[in-house]
């Protein structure tokens, strides 16, 4: 069973709403607000709710991604700026500003990944970031795993953004997981069904519209998608080019050997 209850920053955009009366009745919990500045000194200053402000100094902003004096970068810190955040309690200072900590949520984070995640388990992401080769995925505390390209979707596409947006809400499997470090690997294909859950939204006889996805250099044929995890081939056809939208025929659909069998019309 999945025991993994976190959730990713900004997954519910809506901020803690503290009762005000005793800060320190909330050190246990894991905490939501909005950056609203960050300083000269780059700590962040946190709408927590209920107009309450509090203060993630610059060495609790991150636990991960550090230079060599042990803090984290300056954009690190300035790129959080009007976004959602999740902390903890630590305390109060002298003018009774509550002290809180970004770190602390993701070292939870990452302790939960190494000890209660097992590879199939389905968690929430945030897209955080596109890259060339794959989507990097926030799970929680700011915690985030890559998603390679091939792990995306079962036809071969040319860049994630074909498959996902920044800032999109998904479920996501997990893949690979290093218990040493938390480090995790991610896959985004098994979303989108199985093949023959997409094959039997398809007959045979039926005419319907696909994507070019890769022409065989042999010129044996032509890979065109039907779905993103459910692809055909066609025979070949010259002056197709990659991601044109083509009307096809089924001829074949084999449950057997998980082929379909395509005419472009």
């Amino acid at each position: 069973m999945n025991t993994f209850q976190f959730l990713p920053e900004g997954w519910k955009e809506e901020l803690s709403n503290i009762e005000t009366n005793d800060i320190n009745n909330y050190k246990n919990d894991i905490l939501q607000g909005i950056v609203e500045t960050c300083d000269n000194d780059f700590n962040l200053h946190v709408q927590m709710g209920n107009h309450v402000i509090g203060i993630i100094p610059r060495k609790e902003v991150e636990g991960i991604h550090l230079q060599e004096n042990g803090l984290p970068k300056e954009n690190l810190c300035t790129g959080k700026v009007h976004k959602y955040v999740q902390f903890k309690v630590k305390g109060v200072d002298e003018n009774n500003v509550p002290i809180l900590s970004r770190k602390s949520v993701q070292e939870e984070v990452i302790e939960a990944v190494k000890n209660n995640l097992n590879v199939g388990d389905n968690v929430s992401g945030i897209v955080k970031n596109i890259a060339p080769y794959g989507a990097f995925i926030e799970i929680g505390g700011g915690v985030v795993g890559l998603a390679h390209i091939e792990d995306l979707s079962v036809a071969r596409i040319k860049t994630p953004f074909e498959r996902l947006k920044i800032g999109q809400k998904v479920n996501i499997m997990i893949k690979y997981i290093d218990r040493e470090t938390g480090r995790i690997s991610l896959s985004y294909k098994e979303q989108y069904g199985t093949w023959e859950e997409n094959a039997d939204k398809f007959q045979q006889g039926q005419v319907v519209k696909g994507i070019v996805r890769e022409t065989e250099k042999n010129k044996n044929g032509i890979f065109i998608e039907l779905s993103p995890n459910l692809v055909g081939m066609s025979e070949f056809k010259p002056n197709l080019e990659y991601g044109q939208e083509v009307n096809v025929y089924i001829k074949r659909i084999d449950y057997n050997k998980r082929k379909i069998k395509l005419f472009i019309i």
